[in-house]
């Protein structure tokens, strides 16, 4: 499993449209309003790399008020929770 975080920049007024439009995506588990240089964080997983690339620059280029973007990937995940086994159920 591949996961990302996404940082967005959006329109001002459209903050909380973009939010859902996004949670609403496939591959896309959470998405938050945040505070600071970003408007959005959304935290992306994905079985490939393809899957994320194709989410980033096909499906999110579809939401016109998104200003911009600036995505992360994650190398390993320190938790306590086991989060593979939570968002691999149905893959």
């Amino acid at each position: 499993m591949v996961t990302s975080i996404v940082l967005i920049n959006t329109s001002r007024s459209k903050i909380t449209e973009v939010a859902e439009k996004l949670a609403g995506m496939k591959g896309i588990s959470e998405v938050y309003s945040v505070s600071g240089n970003y408007d959005l964080v959304a935290i992306v997983r994905v079985k490939t790399n393809d899957d994320l690339a194709d989410l980033v620059t096909h499906s999110m280029l579809g939401i016109k008020d998104i200003i911009k973007t600036e995505t992360m990937l994650a190398f390993k995940a320190f938790s306590k929770h086991d989060l593979e086994s939570m968002f691999t159920v149905g893959m």
